[in-house]
């Protein structure tokens, strides 16, 4: 695979027509029960095999510990925690690493396996295609929330249930309803993410931005400006590649929220669409229409109001 797209993982060709995907991924605790943290690790670092397309096999555990700061039943919740999602997934844990740090990260290597026939990339969008997203967007901002002790309990169990939740049955979709492209929403945003599909397939995703892509509160503290600092970085980072039309500030600010384990953006034809879609309601998968593939313009993401993103308007 060509590095210079960005792609969620690495693709290694090996026997025939299969080949192996490989990514790692660790961080910080984003709640504060042990068990959950693991919990979403575990279906974060899972991701990238899935926006590939592909199937998990094996993952190591990769831990810094603040040794001497923390009880050792906090790491038993956590291992237990990750593990669970594993075996959910289908995916074996033969062992790890950990290194002591001041600070606890946690998360996994994952080796995967997918058909070269139906490996998924960011770099595969055509004009023509609708853009679909699988998980709501808000987990940096209610994080952000959570440390500043803002967060009641039923939304903190809301955003801690999305960040655990597999993307095994939206990548299964994709693949069988004809997705030409994917990527998984983390670090770099929404906005970030898409840029880099757009800059990979040479072409513009029209976004038209609606209240319903976003987890409760979330664009009430983005106009509070209670948000985290890799919001700003994205933004910074990003904004350049990005036409932001008339689109409310709060909207563009949650656009660019760091997410942890969040869901797939896919482009699919036109003409799959709809089944994709109902394929998705069957499983039980929140998805969203979040707008379509465009000939490449000025800039990678163009905001436009809805419905403008229907038919080209």
């Amino acid at each position: 695979m060509d590095a210079s797209t960005l792609d969620d993982a690495g693709v290694f060709a090996h026997g025939r027509g299969e080949a192996l995907v490989q990514t790692a991924d660790f961080f910080t605790p984003v709640v504060d029960d042990p068990y959950d943290f693991g919990r979403i690790a575990a279906a974060n670092a899972l991701s990238d095999v899935y926006a590939m397309g592909g199937r998990p096999l094996t993952a190591l555990a990769l831990l810094c510990w603040p040794d001497g700061a923390l009880p050792p039943a906090v790491l038993r919740e956590i291992l237990r925690g990750g593990l669970a999602v594993m075996r959910a997934a289908g995916a074996s844990v033969l062992g790890g690493h950990s290194v002591r740090d001041a600070e606890l990260k946690f998360g996994y290597a994952v080796t995967g396996v997918v058909a070269r026939r139906r490996l998924l990339t960011n770099a595969g969008a055509r004009p023509g295609d609708r853009l679909v997203l699988t998980k709501p967007l808000g987990s940096g901002i209610l994080a952000t929330a959570l440390k500043r002790g803002h967060l009641d309990a039923a939304l903190l169990r809301r955003v801690t249930r999305v960040m655990a939740l597999l993307n095994r049955a939206a990548s299964a979709a994709a693949v069988e309803f004809g997705a030409r492209a994917a990527t998984d929403v983390t670090g770099f945003g929404l906005l970030g993410h898409a840029s880099q599909m757009a800059d990979a397939s040479g072409v513009t995703l029209r976004l038209a931005p609606a209240a319903d892509w976003f987890l409760p509160r979330v664009l009430a503290w983005a106009r509070e400006g209670a948000v985290p600092g890799g919001l700003a970085s994205n933004r910074a980072f990003y904004g350049p590649s990005v036409d932001a039309g008339e689109t409310p500030t709060e909207v563009v600010d949650a656009l660019y929220d760091p997410q942890t384990s969040g869901g797939l953006l896919l482009a699919v034809p036109a003409r799959r669409a709809r089944a994709l879609m109902d394929a998705l309601a069957r499983r039980r998968v929140w998805a969203r229409d979040v707008g379509e593939v465009a000939p490449r313009g000025a800039r990678a993401i163009a905001l436009v109001p809805r419905g403008a993103a229907e038919h080209g308007g």
